[in-house]
């Protein structure tokens, strides 16, 4: 989860990328990405204070909001930021792109269960799309642009429209990977 992995990423990812000091000094997401993963230290480490301060200054420096609670993999991609919201409870496994306006939200008021999407390995969520509730966007599922999607997208389908509907690719097999368990839950839950 270093910054020379997150810059070979985004090289990867990015066609109009020219050079890593340019990611280093001009890449919001990025920026933003980084000041979570400190705000998400100080979370686990029960200074919840100055996690929220941290996120708040990254929301006004960069545009993307992003909770000090959620839990985001190693390479991940913001890509151009501004309007990206990341709730509480959400999950983004490792290698997602998430373009601009993206929304990962909660349905309701509930406390002390998952309220948030699931984002699995290799998604792509295109600028614009909500995503809301304790649902799952499956491994090297697409979500189209201002789609809203309020139940689980399978593996390697696509998302569009309002409200989404899925339409499957020949990998498709229905099935939706699973990076939350009650398990998991219960661990995060004792150790914050």
């Amino acid at each position: 989860m270093g910054l020379i992995s997150d810059i070979k990423t985004i090289k990867r990812k990015d066609p109009a990328t020219r050079h890593a000091l340019e990611i280093i000094l001009t890449y919001s997401g990025m920026h933003a990405i980084w000041t979570y993963r400190l705000a998400h230290l100080f979370w686990r480490g029960r200074l919840k204070l100055i996690a929220r301060l941290l996120s708040s200054i990254a929301r006004i420096i960069t545009g993307v909001e992003i909770h000090p609670a959620a839990r985001i993999g190693k390479n991940v991609v913001i890509d151009h930021g501004t309007g990206v919201v990341i709730g509480e409870t959400a999950m983004i496994a490792d290698d997602v792109l998430i373009y601009h306006g993206v929304t990962l939200g909660g349905t309701g008021n509930e406390r002390g269960e998952k309220r948030h999407p699931t984002v699995c390995t290799g998604a792509m969520i295109a600028a614009g799309a909500k995503i809301l509730g304790d649902i799952k966007v499956g491994m090297y599922a697409k979500v189209g642009a201002n789609a809203v999607v309020l139940r689980d997208v399978p593996d390697f389908s696509t998302a569009v429209g309002i409200p989404a509907r899925i339409i499957p690719n020949e990998k498709s097999s229905g099935a939706v990977c699973s990076l939350y368990s009650k398990a998991s839950e219960k661990k995060d839950e004792s150790s914050a």
